[in-house]
Formats: C-alpha cells, structure tokens, sequence
C-alpha cells in the first residue's frame, strides 16, 4: 500500500502560491519594461550569396567590363568582378543554363536553357533582372552566337536549323538558314544538332556552321546559300578561328585536330593527335578521347597559343583531367583536381579579326575555378580572391558572429596570411571589373565553419563580403592511419573521424573549442608566437551512463537504494570511492574494449605556428565495449577557465586551467531526488532476486547485436538528423551524411543525441540496495585525474563535494510512480525513458537557487536537455591570480528550474531593464609571452552598472516554446507557444540596433521573431521549407538581424530580417557595369584600306530586319516581357544616398564632357582661323601670276 505523505501535500502547495505570487509581481515589474522593437521594424530578404556556384555549366567574359559569368544546371547565374563584387540570379523555370553570351560592354547578358529559352539581363542595375524571354516551342537549341558589337543573335538547333533573335526588341527575323539547304543535296542523311556557329573574323557575311556528324559549312548570308562545305569523317566538337580569316581548326571526337583552309574545302591542311601514339609504320595514331574544345590564339611577337581539354589516351583511365597549352613546339598538360566543365581565354583585345595577345585562361571545373597565367613560364595560377573554397572538405557545422571586436580580423589575418599557397602568379587577378557598395554597413562579422577533414576555417563576413582569414588543422593533434590495415579497431567512424561536430568561441578572450565525431574535445589558444609542445596535454574521460534494474519479480519485496551521506563510509562497492580510469585500456578482441579512446594523440613533439594552439585535449573512453556518444553540445567560458560539454549520457566539466576534471555525471543525477521532473529509469526486464535462477538474456542479445549491426552506419554521419515519431523507428529514417542531399522531405528528430541514444544503451546488473534513512542529504564527489591518481577536488576544510562514477539509480522507486512507462523490451521505449541527451549551455553569473533577491548572482552552469527540463549547477570559484590556479572550483547541482515542452536549444539573461546580460569573459593576452612581459588581464567590465543582482529574467527557448522566467524567484513571467506542428531547429538571442528578440528557424521553414520579455510576435515569414538536411545542420543568427546557412554542399546564402537592412540593400550590393570606352578597332592600314584586304562589314540591319526578310511565323517562338524594367526602376528609385551618389556622378560627367567640347571647339576655331590665313597668303602671292609662271 502506497504511503500518503502529507509533507509533501503542504510542500507543493506553499510552492504553488509563491510561485503564482512571484509571477504576478514578476509581472508587475515587466509591464514597466520598455520594448521598443515593433513588427514594422522586420522584413525578411536574401542579401548575397558566397562560394562556388553549384554544379556549373556553362561561363562567359565580357573582355572589356571584366565581368565573369557562369551557368548551373539549376538555373543559377553567378557574376563575379573584383575582389567583394559578386551578384546571384535564378531563372524562374530552374534549367539547365546551356550558354552564355555577353553583349560587350553594354551591360546585358544572354542566357540559354535547356527548356529552350532565352533570356536577355540587364546588367546596370545591382540585382540584375530579366528584360526579355523568347520561348521556342518547335525546336530544340543547341548553339548561340552574338558577334562582337552586333545585336544580332545565331541561335542554332537540334534539327539543324539557324534562327536569328534581335535582341533589342527579342523578336524573331524572317531569315533562317535550313539545314537542308546549308549541306549538300547528295547527302541522305540529317547532319545531326549544331554545335558551332561563328562568322568569319575579316568577313562578317560568311558564317561558319558546326555540325555534330563532321560536316562544317561556309554560308554566305548575303547570297544565302552555301560557299564550301568541309567534311571530315569523326565528330565536331568545337571549331576555333585564325584571326586572319583564311584557316579554322575542329577539334573531333577521335582526340584529332583538324586545320582546315577556307578556300581549300577538300582536306585539311593538317590533321594532329596531341596526345595519341604515333605508330611506327606511319599509319595513323590510336584514337583518343574527345577534345571537347579548343581555341587557337595569336600574338604579335611569337608563336600562337592552342588551348585544348580532353584529347588523352584511353589507357590513361586513371589520369585527371588535363588541360593542354600547346606554345610553339612545347605542349604542357596541365592536371585538374576536377573534371572540365568549360575554358575561356582571356586576350587583350575583344576585335577577333586583330592579334588576340592571350594573358590567361580561365578554367571552369565541377567544385573548382581556376585562372592561368599565359604569360609566366611554367604558367603559373593565379591566387583566387573568391571564396570559392567552403567546400574544400564538406561542412559539417558553422557559427556567425557579428560585432565582433574590432582587433579580431586583423589578428586572424596576420596569422593567416602566411598560409597562403606558395607559387602562385604575382600578377593581379584579372577578372576587375566592378565596383564595392557604398552602404555604411560596416561592423566586424565572422563566419567560423567546421569540416569533415577536421579543419575549421575563420571567414571575414563584413559588408557583404566573404573572405578567408585562417586555417585551422585539428587533425594535426592525432596519430593518422597509413593504411586501413593500421586503422584502430576503436574508431567509431568509418569515415572522416576528425569531424567536427560542434564548436564554441569566445571572441573576446580568443579561447577556442571543438568537439569532434570521435567524441573528443580540443581546446585552443590564441598566440603570435611559435612554439613547440613537446607532450600534447590529455584528459581522459569515462562518461557513461549506468541503469540499475528496477523492475522486481511478482510477489518480490520493493526495495530502494541507499544513498551515502555525509561522514561515513561504505563497504559496498558501489558506495566505495571509484577507481581512477586507467589510461592503458583493453582493445583485445578476447574481451571488450574498455578504457581506450576512439583516437590516439600524437606523441611525437608538435611544432604550432602563430595561431590557435593547442592547450588541452579531453577524450571520451569506450567503456566495457561500449563506444563513446557523440558530443551534443559545448560551451566554453573564459572568465571561469571552464569547457562543458554533454551527450546523451551525462555532461563532464573540464578546468582548462588546471587541466583537471571537475565533474561527469549522468542526466538523471542533475535532477533532485525529491523534484517532480525526475524521471526515474527502468529495465525492460525483470530483476532475477537472486543467483540460482539463470539470467533472462534474450533481450539484451538481441539489444547488443542491434547496436554492432547499426552503430557503423550511424557513426558515419556527422550529425543525424531522424525522425521523431513516437512510434517505429526504423534504421534506414535514423541518419543521413552531412554531405548527402535528398530530395525526400522528412521530419527531423528533436535532438542529435536522442537519435544515438536509441541505437545504443549499457544496462548494468543489479546491485545491492538498501535503504535510505529519513532527510539524510545527498552529498556528491568529485575527482579530477591528476599524475595517474584520483582526487577529491574540495576547498580546504570542506568535504566532499561530487561523485566521479554513480548509477542512475539515486532516489526513491515506486512502481505506481506517474512518470513510471512501459516495461516494454523494445530499444525505443527504453531510451525514451532513459536518456536525455544535453542539448545546450549557459555558463553566466545568475541565481541557480530560489534565494533572498538581496543576494548577489554568483557563476553556475545552466544546463538544458533535451526533454525540456532546465537544470541548474552552482559553481564556487576561487579567487582570481594563483589561487585560481591552485584551488579548486567547487560544483553543485541545484535541481530542474524550469521545464518546456521540446528540446532546449537557447538560452540567455537579461537584467530587470531588459538589457541582455553579456556573458563573462577574460581579454586576450599572450600565452608564451615572458614571465615580465605578461599581463594577465582580468575579467572584461560590464557595458552597464551590474543592475541585474537586483534580478534577473532568464530566456529559454526550446523545440516547441519559449518561457522568461523571473530569478531568484524562478517564477514564470511569459510563456509563447511557438509550432504545435513542426518545431524548432535553431534558435538565438539577438542584439539588434532597437532593442532583443527571440528569432528562430522551424523545420516547416518558418522564420519567427519573438519581442523580449514580452515574448509578443513580431514576424513570421515562410521562407524555406526544410528539404535539405543541410539547411537545419548548418542555419545560424547572429545579432544585428544576420543570418546564413548553405543553401548547397558549396555555397552560403545569408539573409537579413532587418527592415532597415532592406532599405538599404541597394546602396550596400557591389556594381557589376561601370562606364568604359570600348577599345578602338585595329587599325586597317594604308593599303588594306585602298586595295580592299581588311574587314568587310555586313549591314545586317538591312539582311535581317523586317523589311527585308519579313516576319518569322508566330508560331516558332513565344515572346514573354521581363520584369527587369520595373525591378530597374525601383532599384533606381529606391536610396537617396545612391540617388545623390549617381547624380552626382553624372553630374561630374557631364562637365567633363563640356570642358572637353569646349577644348575641341577652341582648337577647331583656331585650326579654322590658321587655315584662312595660310590660304589669303597663298592667295595673294599667286594673284598677279600667269598660268605658265606657277
């Protein structure tokens, strides 16, 4: 029979009505806190987008703006100029971008589709739009051509014909070239798509037409029809001019080049295999494969370059792909990382009928650009400026930090400009056109990413711009695998085991953290100097989550355990002080592995340059064959000299000072013995009352095998993402690789470590219980590993303050208890019950006890779970100087504070003004410096009076909700539903010009902004739904109305949700056009001019135009008027400062312009009055002369 204990009936009912009576004065005391952010003050809008475009398929270059365009398979535009002008479109429709072509030096650009459309930009204003669209409907395109300074555009198709586009009014001309017409009549078969058109350099009425079966065609637009016909017995691929006019080179499918004489149709003047094996009996070389293009340049002053791709052997199966710079006689190839997409050269001038004088390639490849330089021997690379390389290794995790101090990037910068590539071209980058926003957005910004390969990247992400500072290695701490015959049984990753799975920061102090996939923590420091460690300081760690059997036989008398009090000793074993964890561990395949970590640290001295260093690594221990969780959260605190970090087992405090640890425990030992949220833990089966009757091991067979067959599979992802459906789940829905991409739209489970720890789980025998005796106190120990011993980490003259290694058991055990479930054997009912995994952090001064509000907060550890529950941690800290580096930190657990409905993800302290409470933190200093030279500094001041020892309002924001809660009264003031449903994936405490907010980001893609304390809504937009894992791994806020996430494997799309930021998008974006005399044409000569052997220009307005060659049938293609107009004139429109800053400009212009005129209409007035004067005198000095005197 169930006791009744009135005791704790009078309990809850004072704790009920002071908390009503706290939330009511609570109340009381918020109504007078000011909030001045309002719904008007947010918008929600893309701004820019960093990286490399995903899945590139096309490129082009305006010669003369020095503007670089490039094409994706999902209807993507990227234009990249200088260093920071960068600009992003997307087609509606999503296709394939097939082509590109400039209008040179007008500010407008032509993009083909795989729907069989065209589109025409505009480029003059800074988010470029669509003007015109020509939709066909019968044909196919293959191919375009738009001649320099023509408006004119060759668009060929699949069947073989030609049409021609004005672009201008995107209309459609009556001249088509038919393809039955352009090969001759003889020929039975369909010449296949066009794959080339161009026209020739110094006749603009021949056009040259590619066929895909071989067949190449001189067509004189003039005459229409066919002046020679060039066949050849392998495909085209592309056909490349001399700018001369009198040859053209094809390259074939056979890895052949073929030079071809235009008045010599019959062969080729000369055919090559650049890379084939020439045979000794003179027969004709092995084929090769396909030279997907080539281009043939010339110069004054030397040989011609030949620029090809492809064309290797085919017994070169393993070679990359190569590009192939033939200079004279030499031929160099060079290896690409990435296979080609496409290759431009760059040249001096944009006339093709001149020398070319080429200086550079640009190289498109799948995940790469690459720029060469033509004008260094060896051709060199040019050093990219673009952040191009987020996906060097796949992300796996990134932080945003905005307003960061100001001395930040320069030192980042300073540390890693020396890890630059080395022989790269000394030349600037050529690809400069554009010019930088002029908006005054201009605080420090940081971006800081975590990869698969272990390294961390720090970006400089101010104005709009993307930038990398430093490289991180954390792979450089460990001992690395030769072969996968060395590779360590312990590792609980297949692949990419020094991942990073979670980082923290403190700008301030520099300290750095990581946690990586081989559940281990790193902690770093910042220094300008260069040392060498010669032993890696480590920190092993046994944090593993223990389960007392609790359930009891039928007709078994209901026991409890006994819990140890203060003074007095135990015989027990399980009341005795721990073992200290060996560091020699068994890793036999005779028994378990136990004590070994997933990692070994390198032992040999490791040289560290200026940077981050390395001060302490702490590793997480397989124990009794059971691996590691993964780490879930991490927190690091300067001020404190404290690391946090927890899994689904328990959390471990770390002093990085002392390099001791403080305290691990489990989940379940935060909770008070006496709180309600105690959930206490069960055994799917029965404990057996003693040693006769066989141990029941059906269930925990089939458990064990479930975890060897599934913890390979879930350990080689970086950070699962699973379903959270209370009913099956199955293994395939568990996990997914940081780097995969699906389609498949799924719900995702509320916490990373939720989904480990149902697929492994340690169940501890029985142990002898007792029971407890009436109000004895719980007391817990602490040990820190020091010297290969166990001690008690206390102040002198306290006991005992924390226990190392505890079953989950602590407390009283009532099978009638209402949080009791079902004893059901299956893995997700037992993990339900069991773990809670820690889901996030808060190291700040506060009040983790109800206490007198006349007391001051001191340091504590806010811990949240992810079932919701808020836990507090004392801590008592020495004083600062040596006696910091001598005491110990004393750590207390004060039970659950507050509990929400979801996973906690956030959260943070705001003082009684509702100003947010700054997290303390310690200022760099320089760790190597001397003895003399160092000044430690202390703690950074607050930015206001320490108001907050008044009260505080802790904000916490979980899956489902967010509460502010009244401290030291831990009273509930606000409570917000955010989804009932779908729920949250990232949220954040903000900072913004106008005051704090709440702003979140739902799996349904929902963004969400909360006013604070008040928790009033202020936005909420649909902005994306999650379909991309990737997108809830890696989206971020940072204060000032910041946010970013990758979009793809290999580019970031950041976003604002500032009203303010909106507005003044345009002045902030970077230019891409800005005026630029074209160079003048090549001039003719003197005799080319007179007898007829330079240019010959074509008057196409008159060949093509309506009057002439009519109007093409209406049904060929579908004319659809853009929006580029209208989207021009609000850009235009919208901005006083880019008004003033554009009027002003052209006012400048056109002054320039009338002091020029006026200087020319000087010169010409005196050239005028010279003249007459000169003519008179001649006049009257042959005026009274006859015609046979001159």
């Amino acid at each position: 029979m169930k006791k009744f204990n009135i005791r704790k009936v009078l309990d809850g009912l004072t704790a009920a009505s002071s908390s009503s009576a706290s939330a009511q004065s609570g109340s009381k005391e918020n109504d007078a806190i000011p909030e001045s952010l309002q719904s008007e003050h947010f918008q929600l809008c893309k701004t820019v987008r960093h990286g490399f475009p995903h899945q590139p398929s096309s490129m082009a270059f305006d010669p003369v703006q020095k503007i670089l365009a490039i094409g994706t398979q999902s209807g993507a535009l990227r234009l990249f100029g200088r260093a920071g002008v960068e600009c992003y479109c997307q087609h509606e429709s999503g296709a394939a971008v097939i082509q590109l072509q400039f209008l040179v030096n007008e500010g407008a650009l032509v993009s083909a589709l795989t729907d069989d459309s065209i589109h025409l930009w505009n480029l003059r204003q800074k988010q470029p739009a669509i003007l015109h669209t020509l939709k066909f409907s019968k044909e196919r395109i293959t191919f375009c051509h738009l001649p320099f300074q023509s408006k004119w555009l060759y668009v060929g198709t699949e069947r073989g014909n030609i049409y021609i586009v004005n672009v201008e009014s995107f209309t459609l001309s009556g001249y088509v070239i038919m393809w039955n017409k352009a090969i001759e009549l003889s020929t039975k078969t369909h010449p296949g798509p066009v794959v080339h058109i161009s026209d020739n350099p110094m006749d603009e009425g021949k056009l040259l037409i590619g066929y895909e079966c071989g067949i190449v065609v001189l067509w004189d637009l003039k005459c229409k029809k066919a002046d020679c016909r060039y066949n050849y017995d392998e495909a085209i691929h592309s056909v490349a001019w001399h700018h001369e006019g009198k040859q053209f080179i094809c390259s074939h499918s056979d890895g052949t080049l073929t030079t071809w004489n235009v008045r010599a149709p019959a062969k080729p003047v000369q055919t090559i295999t650049p890379h084939g094996k020439q045979s000794k009996d003179g027969k004709k070389p092995e084929p090769c494969k396909p030279i997907l293009k080539v281009e043939y340049k010339t110069t004054r002053a030397g040989d011609p370059f030949m620029v090809l791709s492809g064309g290797l052997s085919y017994d070169t199966l393993g070679r990359r792909s190569c590009l192939t710079v033939m200079h004279g006689k030499s031929t160099t190839v060079l290896e690409m990382d990435y296979p080609i997409v496409d290759f431009l050269t760059l040249c001096e001038t944009p006339y093709p009928n001149d020398f070319q004088e080429p200086y550079a390639v640009v190289v498109l490849l799948e995940k790469d650009l690459v720029v060469i330089d033509l004008g260094q021997i060896g051709y060199p690379i040019f050093e990219n400026p673009y952040p191009l390389s987020i996906h060097e290794s796949p992300v796996t995790c990134c932080e945003y930090f905005a307003d960061c101090p100001a001395e930040l990037i320069p030192a980042l910068y300073s540390v890693g400009c020396r890890q630059k590539r080395q022989g790269c071209s000394k030349k600037e980058w050529p690809i400069s056109g554009g010019n930088w926003g002029q908006g005054t957005h201009s605080y420090p910004e940081i971006l800081v990413t975590g990869h698969a390969d272990g390294s961390v990247k720090f970006w400089d992400a101010s104005v709009l711009m993307l930038q990398v500072l430093y490289k991180l290695k954390t792979a450089k701490v460990f001992e690395r695998a030769r072969g996968k015959e060395e590779k360590p049984s312990t590792d609980i990753v297949d692949e990419d085991p020094f991942a990073i799975q979670t980082l923290s920061w403190c700008p301030e102090s520099r300290i750095f953290c990581v946690a990586g996939v081989s559940a281990h923590v790193i902690i770093y420091r910042f220094s300008k100097q260069e040392v060498t460690t010669e032993v890696i300081q480590l920190l092993e760690v046994r944090l593993q989550c223990e389960l007392n059997d609790v359930g009891f036989p039928d007709g078994a008398v209901e026991q409890t355990p006994t819990l140890p009090t203060p003074g007095t000793t135990s015989s027990s074993p399980q009341e005795s002080e721990p073992t200290p964890p060996t560091s020699t561990g068994s890793n036999s395949s005779d028994g378990p592995r136990d004590n070994v970590p997933c990692l070994k640290v390198r032992s040999a001295p490791l040289n560290q340059s200026p940077g981050y260093q390395v001060e302490l690594v702490v590793q997480l221990l397989w124990v009794s064959g059971e691996p590691p969780q993964p780490i879930t959260s991490l927190a690091v605190n300067s001020a404190y000299g404290l690391v946090v970090f927890g899994n689904s087992n328990g959390l471990a405090v770390v002093d990085y000072l002392q390099k001791t640890l403080l305290l691990h425990m489990g989940t379940l030992e935060l909770y008070s013995p006496t709180e309600p949220y105690l959930r206490q833990p069960r055994s799917p089966r029965k404990t057996q009352p003693s040693g006769d009757i066989p141990p029941v091991t059906s269930c925990m067979s089939s458990l064990s095998s479930f975890y060897t067959e599934s913890v390979k599979k879930l350990r080689s992802s970086h950070f699962p993402v699973c379903e959270t459906n209370e009913g099956t789940n199955t293994t395939e829905e568990r996990c997914k690789s940081p780097t995969s991409v699906k389609s498949k739209s799924r719900r995702f489970s509320k916490t990373v470590a939720n989904d480990f720890a149902k697929m492994s789980r340690k169940i501890s025998s029985p142990t002898t219980e007792h029971k407890p005796d009436m109000g004895e106190i719980v007391l817990r120990q602490c040990f820190h590993k020091q010297s290969g011993s166990v001690k008690v980490a206390r102040k002198p003259g306290t006991a005992p303050m924390l226990d190392v290694q505890r079953s989950q058991s602590c407390g009283s055990f009532n099978t009638n208890n209402a949080f009791a479930r079902s004893r059901s054997s299956s893995v997700t009912s037992i993990d339900r019950e069991s773990r809670e995994a820690i889901s996030s952090f808060q190291l700040c001064d506060s009040f983790p006890r109800k206490t007198d509000p006349a007391s001051a907060p001191g340091p504590s550890l806010w811990v949240g779970t992810s079932q919701g529950a808020v836990l507090a941690v004392s801590l008592s800290m020495p004083p600062d100087g040596d006696q910091r580096l001598q005491e110990h930190v004393g750590v207390s657990p004060c039970g659950t504070l507050v509990r929400l409905k979801g996973g906690v993800l956030t959260m943070a302290f705001l003082d009684t003004s509702g100003v947010l409470i700054p997290r303390p933190c310690e200022l760099w200093f320089e760790p190597n410096a001397t003895d003399q030279d160092r000044e430690r500094p202390k703690r950074r001041p607050p930015a206001s009076p320490p108001a907050y020892s008044e009260g505080q309002y802790a904000v916490v924001c979980s899956e489902k909700q967010a509460k502010v809660v009244s401290l030291p009264s831990h009273s509930c003031v606000h409570k917000h539903n955010i989804t009932e449903a779908s729920f949250v994936l990232r949220a954040e405490v903000v900072q913004l010009a106008g005051g704090l907010c709440i702003v979140c980001f739902c799996a349904n893609g929902h963004i969400i902004a909360l006013s604070l304390p008040s928790l009033r809504p202020l936005l909420d937009v649909n902005y994306l739904p999650l379909t991309d894992m990737r997108i809830a791994r890696t989206f971020c806020f940072s204060n000032l109305g910041q946010a970013l996430y990758m979009n793809s494997s290999m580019e970031i799309q950041r976003i604002t949700y500032i009203q303010e930021t909106c507005d003044n998008l345009q002045e902030m974006l970077s230019e891409l056009f800005t005026p630029v005399e074209t160079p003048e044409a090549p001039n003719r000569g003197f005799f080319k001019g007179l007898f007829g052997g330079g240019a010959q220009s074509l008057d196409r307005e008159d060949l093509f135009g309506e009057t002439t060659a009519g109007k093409a049938s209406s049904s060929l293609a579908q004319h659809i008027p853009g929006p580029g107009g209208m989207e021009g004139m609000k850009g235009a429109a919208s901005g006083v400062v880019g008004d003033l800053a554009r009027a002003r400009i052209a006012l400048d212009e056109r002054g320039q312009k009338l002091g020029e005129l006026e200087e020319r209409t000087a010169a010409m007035m005196a050239s005028a009055d010279s003249f007459s004067k000169h003519a008179h005198g001649i006049m009257l000095k042959y005026k009274d002369k006859k015609w046979y005197q001159l």
